[in-house]
């Protein structure tokens, strides 16, 4: 046993956003995302304890303050996520999310490391909608449409066209210029539309990654089968989706009890949540391809954790080796 005062001698390890990036990669990350939210949808609390999110309004700057913890008992895992989050005016240069990660050590209590957030939520937030739509989109499917052109609509297309083969993937946000640099960025491999409907009409699967907070997706406009990823409006006031898509469409959710304490557009439209995607990982609920699905996800304390682990773990790895 190592004594107390020599576990806590050292210092927390500072790990950069530009670390994180290099850190992080989708093949080691979407696993351990997988097993994380089965074990959370077994509610077996040596696996996970996750209370849902605290939300700390910031009146005077439009935002939120998220507090984010989650311990995995059996995997020695105790962590918090700071997350700022704001609804900022159009043209603003200010950032629309920040955070910063803590791991500690579950026995001691004390801080192991503190990790820029903003990759890992970016990451782990795509990884996560990547794992919805292989669980949910129909097969053979081709045409991917973002709405978006954020760091999360960026982290979405990256991840989407890793380890998925679309033949098209088209892209809209509330401003030409946006879609234009959007489009830039990926070298030119999505093609920019004009309206949200050119954008999803026809699509296999539709990412809604804005910070809208009233609905931007018509359920008119989504084909039937169609997969849809909802990953904005985070606040029970704020939506993306309107309620013919939620009442049409089977919904699935990262936590039931965050969905319905938080999502505005599970709430507002009183669509009745089938299963979370751990339901479907265990086994315990189907993954009813065949009909138009929802997976709205709102991110939980559990997703950053392993997050975070995997990156102190290859930190770790890589200083042992220098």
């Amino acid at each position: 046993m190592i004594p107390k005062e020599e576990a806590m001698a050292d210092p927390p390890v500072i790990i950069w956003e530009h670390e994180v990036g290099s850190l992080l990669r989708y093949r080691d990350l979407i696993p351990r995302l997988e097993d994380a939210l089965g074990k959370f949808s077994r509610r077996d609390s040596a696996e996970v304890i996750q209370p849902v999110r605290t939300a700390v309004p910031l009146q005077k700057h439009s935002g939120f303050m998220g507090l984010m913890p989650a311990y995995m008992e059996n995997d020695g895992v105790l962590c918090t996520k700071f997350a700022c989050f704001y609804k900022r005016e159009k043209g603003s240069p200010l950032p629309a999310v920040q955070a910063t990660v803590v791991l500690l050590d579950p026995e001691y209590g004390n801080i192991k490391a503190v990790i820029h957030g903003e990759v890992i939520t970016d990451m782990r937030t795509a990884a996560v909608s990547a794992i919805s739509a292989k669980l949910l989109m129909p097969p053979g499917a081709e045409v991917l449409a973002i709405l978006g052109t954020g760091k999360q609509a960026l982290s979405h297309y990256n991840v989407f066209t890793e380890i998925f083969s679309f033949k098209e993937v088209r892209v809209w946000s509330r401003t030409k210029e946006s879609v234009e640099r959007f489009v830039r960025s990926v070298g030119g491999a999505a093609r920019g539309c004009s309206s949200a409907e050119e954008a999803v009409r026809g699509a296999d699967v539709i990412v809604t990654a804005t910070g809208s907070t009233e609905p931007v997706l018509y359920g008119q406009w989504v084909k039937t089968g169609a997969h849809v990823a909802a990953v904005g409006a985070c606040r029970p006031d704020w939506r993306e989706l309107d309620d013919v898509l939620m009442k049409g469409a089977v919904v699935y959710v990262d936590s039931r009890e965050g969905a319905l304490s938080e999502s505005g557009d599970v709430i507002l439209s009183g669509a009745e949540v089938f299963a979370e995607l751990g339901d479907v990982i265990n086994g315990t609920k189907s993954a009813q391809r065949e009909k138009t699905t929802v997976f709205k996800s709102l991110g939980m304390g559990v997703e950053d954790a392993v997050s975070a682990k995997l990156v102190f773990d290859q930190w770790t790895a890589k200083a042992t080796k220098s």
